[in-house]
């Protein structure tokens, strides 16, 4: 280790040797928290106004800093701008840049902050405006789901529990159970941008400044609700980005479920749906197949986004208050969660209102498996028969049905009055699979009547956002 001082530092007054080329790359963040620069140039410029209305900064020293930001900001869009790990981080590569632009003045732009409520204040205007575009795509992908859950209110497919055919239910209604999920996801994201939007500026290191700043100004420029209310806190929180990181991992972990049921629908054993082929692959050795790639892959995903969740929470259980070093490594699992999320529901928003329903195969697959089974149970118990009775009742007949080969539906009424003589001729009305559906006419049954205002209605709360 170099033996002499150390001046290229903005902080190197206080040491006596420069700092190791290991050590100086090792604890650099500039090469992935430089995605934060418009968040750190707009904190900087919000900051500056304030020094100003409080008489630090004079308004001629608040023009040269806004000059000196603007010209900055403008390198960083072109491209010109020169990124140096000497300088550790986005705040600090950004601040020597003005000060060479704009001389002496851009060294008083630090006063009454600390690099602590700087990335603060940073992190929480990248990831809001990051879930504002998440909220976007998640709209976005409910929207193509309601959408296709509208065009097939009445096409029926059967129901599984087990994975084991159950009961007829209608793809519409299969579709809008999907977007309960993501309406929840939805729900949990509003309340993260919720409890994230308080502005840490001001809290300085971890104690305040002296200066007589106003924070209340900051705040509302920077379109933050309300001030942070303790400094400490304020600099050392990062709940808001775990929290994110459960949203983000419940979210995926749903994504997940429908791609397994996409997977198995688009598979030759079910055959339910056709997805276009600009979202599937072939293979480089067998030329019939016709790859699922898009939703195995986001499948796959969840175990990614996960890792970040559980990487945060351990990040964060053992720090003591206030600030420290271990926060750097915040970003990366966030800033990939963020990339993550997007390009997932960016996929799914585009592939899921282009799948292609196979109505006859679904239908068929229904009529297989005595789906309507518990229809009989439930037409014998209107005819007075205990239910655990009809139970058995219907058991057997399923029992002959095995064995003959013949659905509920396909019996002769003296089969069916062979295992119960209540059995009357209007049985056959709720043995068809459409009787089956229409039967459950209730606030979130599967009736197409019912599936079709539920949609109606989950449109209208999109539409109310």
């Amino acid at each position: 280790m170099s033996k002499q001082q150390d001046t290229s530092k903005l902080w190197g007054g206080r040491f006596s040797e420069a700092t190791d080329s290991f050590v100086q790359r090792f604890t650099a963040s500039v090469n992935f928290d430089q995605r934060m620069a418009a968040e750190d140039i707009a904190g900087s410029l919000a900051h500056a106004q304030m020094l100003c209305t409080v008489g630090v900064l004079t308004g001629e020293e608040l023009s040269e800093i806004r000059r000196g930001l603007a010209q900055v900001e403008a390198e960083i869009s072109s491209g010109s701008f020169q990124w140096s790990i000497e300088l550790e981080d986005v705040h600090m590569n950004i601040e020597a840049r003005l000060t060479e632009l704009i001389g002496v003045t851009g060294k008083k732009l630090h006063t009454g902050r600390s690099r602590n409520d700087q990335v603060a204040t940073d992190i929480r205007l990248y990831l809001r405006s990051a879930i504002d575009a998440i909220a976007g795509q998640l709209t976005r992908l409910q929207e193509g789901t309601i959408g296709l859950a509208t065009q097939h209110t009445d096409t029926i497919m059967p129901g599984f529990t087990h994975l084991q055919t159950a009961q007829p239910v209608t793809f519409g209604h299969h579709l809008l159970a999907w977007n309960e999920m993501m309406e929840r996801d939805y729900g949990r994201l509003m309340d993260c941008r919720a409890r994230l939007n308080q502005s840490p500026l001001g809290a300085a290191a971890l104690a305040g400044t002296t200066y007589p700043i106003d924070r209340t100004q900051t705040a509302s420029a920077l379109g933050f609700d309300r001030p942070t209310e303790n400094s400490l806190d304020s600099v050392s929180d990062r709940d808001f980005a775990i929290e994110f990181c459960a949203f983000a991992a419940m979210l995926l972990t749903h994504l997940s479920r429908i791609s397994e049921e996409l997977v198995l629908w688009t598979s030759s054993q079910f055959n339910f749906i056709e997805l276009p082929d600009r979202f599937c692959t072939g293979s480089s050795i067998m030329p019939q197949k016709k790859n699922p790639d898009v939703p195995e892959l986001v499948r796959g995903k969840v175990g990614r986004v996960n890792g970040h969740l559980v990487s945060l929470l351990t990040l964060m259980k053992s720090q003591p208050l206030a600030y420290n070093k271990d926060n750097q490594e915040d970003k990366e699992p966030l800033f990939d969660t963020v990339d993550t999320v997007l390009d997932c529901l960016r996929a799914f928003g585009d592939m899921v209102p282009a799948i292609r329903p196979k109505t006859q195969q679904m239908r068929e697959a229904a009529r297989r498996g005595f789906s309507t089974a518990t229809d009989l149970a439930d037409y014998l118990v209107r005819r007075g028969l205990p239910f655990r009775d009809a139970h058995e009742v219907v058991g057997k007949a399923v029992a002959h049905g095995v064995a003959s080969g013949q659905d509920l539906a396909e019996m002769a009424l003296a089969t069916l009055q062979g295992f119960c003589a209540d059995i009357g001729e209007d049985v056959f009305e709720v043995l068809t699979l459409e009787g089956s559906v229409a039967a459950r006419n209730h606030l979130g049954g599967t009736a197409p009547a019912q599936v079709a205002a539920a949609a109606q209605r989950a449109l209208a709360r999109l539409q109310a956002r």
